[in-house]
């Protein structure tokens, strides 16, 4: 049965790449395409829009830069618009030949410094049909002028996001619309990062200056992406400097980091580097605690593309080490450490069908360990080898019309093992491969229509019961009014990848990757979300959107382990649902974004039904940002949240301890107070809400470009509760009144 599925999925294939051009391609009609990228160092502008005035049509880049436009009445000459925020526009003239695909590449110079706007990227200006319902595209220049803890972050810039959350301001950890943390995808390019934080999980490990261009589902992706059953978020990296030889060097409180970039022969490098060199700023979050936190982050990409070789190909070798230490450098303390490694392989080819396709090959790998020492703490050691190849073609039609095919081969071995609190070891190996296919129809024909629908097959699972699973999905937009717009998806998601980890801890050292025992089915979700996307006016757009979220056999740890033949995990149910609404003003020289979500989210096993830590009923943000001019930009955030979920001490006992496990009777233990618990999650911590200031100058001094950068976080110094010592009795909060700084040089 599933050899016959293969062999009709190939077959499609195969008959799609031999259509003959003519039956799709009439020869009224031409077809123009081309690469929009910065005129100063070649970098691809993503979701720039470019627009033919006389058919008022137009195309959006997608994540490489690239643009297609189909079905241009052909034999004549076009205006093309090509426009981006930030940028100066461009006006070209192209005579678009008949059955022929017409190559523009256009190269826009960024705005000065001092007229530059405050960048907004992924505006709908052009496609009134795209299916994009839950996805946040996330610039980059956007976040650096938030306000910082301690620097730029990727992850601590998503908790503003309606319908994201994370528990406290001492972890960067995330969570999705009632999702747990290890159940959010994190790509880059293309490849799966496994353990993608910094610092106990205070940060995240991608240094943004890394970062072209960002890509966040909070929910119902389609089928290209696979193995998680919340959310995705896809990364790629720059590709270097394609004109000149260029440094960017970075300075913060806690990092010293630095960027080299220049071109080589008929491609480019990149090279970042980043490291923690002063510890001092983390005792505001770890309660004037000092924590010898030592980590390094490396990366590197060389791009080369050759019309000699293969016209319109490009490839690209990429790599990314990220190495954490937590070293007390006493025997009585335990020491923690972890590394992520990651290299790839990608060819991006475009070819006049018009068919693009993409080739990856990659190897992630992840090592963690506790290393107890003589401290009370627990052994844990995980490792996590994974190597896979994927392949994806696109097919576009001259309706408009596109059909997307793709395959991926991951074959993922593991390592655990752990003696949990009552010492019981757990050891788990596991070497699996898990092959999928998935095909998709994406029907854009209809200006004001568009739909997204497509599945993919689990043809050989990584657990015994992954195998032979359908994921069907779809997403839609209905444009009724021109400035309105109902959007909608469904989809079923698989996950068979999961953490060890135990939610009543306070803070996750790191969380060990285990593939699902054979005993359990693996984590599957279906999403059901519809919103309605408003264009109010010029610079003004209102958004609102409903979910509602199923997750079935979520693998929890199992707290009640006495023996080694009582299972490490235990299979629940998740259920969550709500409402999210956001409004935008954008008119130069301000932008204002305001969110609120409203939701609830549950969790079940063994017929206990209880809220998870991540659980929070209202949430609001509102971000301000100003560009004052000559170079200064201000801006403020302010957050609000309703008090998260915690377990209650209803009292206190006298519990016995033994002390000499050798003798019994009179003095061989001891009585201590012992806490006495209410029932799990079922108190809540008062609400959160904090503002922040910052303040940013850009200027050039010689030939050097520079930023200061001043935030203030917690302006009234609020005193936001994070968890109640239990053997004290002590309230530890979370971020104080806090004054930080960055430099930044780029020659």
């Amino acid at each position: 049965m599933r050899v016959q599925i293969i062999s009709t999925l190939f077959y499609v294939v195969l008959v799609l790449l031999i259509i003959p051009t003519e039956l799709i391609k009439p020869q009224q009609q031409g077809n123009l395409r081309g690469f929009v990228t910065d005129s100063t160092n070649g970098e691809a502008l993503v979701f720039c829009n470019v627009f033919l005035k006389e058919i008022n049509v137009g195309a959006s880049t997608n994540e490489r830069g690239l643009y297609l436009i189909k079905s241009i009445p052909s034999g004549k000459e076009y205006e093309v618009t090509v426009s981006y925020v930030g940028y100066k526009t461009k006006v070209f003239t192209a005579f678009v030949k008949p059955g022929m695909v017409t190559q523009l590449d256009v190269k826009l110079i960024p705005l000065s410094v001092e007229l530059q706007t405050i960048e907004k990227v992924g505006e709908k200006v052009i496609h009134e049909n795209t299916t994009d319902i839950s996805l946040e595209r996330i610039s980059v220049k956007e976040i650096e002028i938030q306000p910082k803890g301690v620097e730029t972050d990727i992850f601590r810039s998503l908790q503003y996001i309606p319908g994201v959350s994370t528990t406290g301001d001492v972890t960067a950890k995330f969570y999705v619309r009632g999702g747990s943390g290890d159940q959010n995808l994190i790509l880059l390019n293309g490849v799966e990062i496994y353990n993608p934080f910094h610092s106990l999980g205070l940060f995240s490990v991608i240094d943004p200056d890394m970062i072209n261009s960002i890509e966040f589902y909070k929910g119902g992706f389609t089928s290209e992406y696979n193995g998680r059953v919340s959310s995705v978020m896809d990364v790629i990296s720059k590709d270097g400097n394609k004109n000149r030889i260029g440094f960017k060097g970075g300075l913060s409180f806690l990092t010293a980091k630095g960027l080299l970039e220049g071109p080589i022969p008929n491609g480019s490098f990149m090279i970042t580097g980043r490291m923690s060199y002063s510890n001092e700023v983390l005792k505001n979050f770890f309660n004037e605690q000092t924590i010898p936190i030592d980590f390094y982050d490396l990366s590197f990409k060389l791009n080369y593309s050759s019309e000699d070789i293969f016209e319109n190909a490009k490839f690209a070798v990429f790599g990314f080490l990220s190495n954490d230490n937590v070293d007390y450098q006493d025997p009585l303390r335990e020491q923690f450490k972890w590394n992520n490694n990651l290299f790839g392989f990608e060819w991006l080819q475009i070819y006049d069908v018009p068919l693009f396709s993409r080739l990856g090959i990659s190897l992630s790998t992840f090592e963690g360990e506790v290393i107890p020492n003589l401290s009370s703490l627990k052994p844990r050691y995980n490792e996590v080898k994974d190597f896979t190849i994927s392949f994806d073609m696109n097919v576009v039609y001259e309706n408009r019309d596109e059909i997307g095919l793709g395959l991926k081969l991951k074959t993922v071995d593991t390592k655990f093992s752990q003696t949990n609190f009552v010492g019981v070891q757990s050891n788990v190996e596991k070497f699996a491969g898990n092959l999928s296919l998935y095909g998709k129809y994406k029907f854009l024909q209809w200006k004001n229509f568009g739909l997204d629908a497509g599945t993919r097959f689990n043809v050989t699972g990584l657990s015994s019961q992954g195998g032979g699973f359908f994921e069907p999905r779809v997403s839609m937009t209905y444009r009724f009014l021109p400035s309105v717009a109902f959007q909608a998806a469904w989809g079923i998601y698989q996950q068979e990848m999961l953490t060890v980890s135990d939610e009543s801890e306070i803070i996750s050292i790191f969380d060990p990757w285990i593939i699902t025992p054979d005993y359990l089915n693996p984590a599957r979700s279906i999403h059901y979300i519809a919103g309605l996307d408003f264009d109010v006016s010029r610079g003004i757009r209102f958004s609102v959107e409903g979910y509602y979220k199923i997750i079935h056999y979520i693998p929890i740890v199992n707290d009640q382990k006495f023996t080694t033949s009582d299972p490490d995990l235990l299979s629940g149910t998740g259920e969550s649902y709500g409402s999210e609404l956001s409004l935008n003003y954008s008119l130069d020289p301000l932008n204002v974004t305001t969110s609120y979500a409203l939701s609830w989210a549950y969790k079940e096993v063994d017929d206990w039904l209880y809220y998870p830590k991540y659980d929070a009923r209202h949430a609001a943000n509102i971000i301000v940002e100003l560009n004052i001019g000559s170079g200064w930009i201000a801006s403020s955030i302010w957050n609000f949240t309703s008090g998260y979920p915690f377990t209650e001490m209803i009292g206190f006992y006298d519990k016995y301890f033994l002390t000499n496990i050798y003798s019994s009777g009179q003095g061989s233990g001891e009585y201590n107070p012992y806490a006495y618990l209410g029932d799990k999650n079922i108190g809540r911590l008062p609400s959160y809400h904090r503002l922040d200031l910052s303040l940013i100058k850009r200027l050039t001094l010689f030939y050097a470009n520079i930023e200061l950068g001043v935030s203030i976080i917690n302006v009234y110094d609020r005193a936001n509760i994070f968890y109640f010592d239990r053997n004290t009795g002590e309230v530890v909060n979370m971020l104080p009144f806090l004054v930080t700084g960055t430099l930044k040089v780029e020659l």
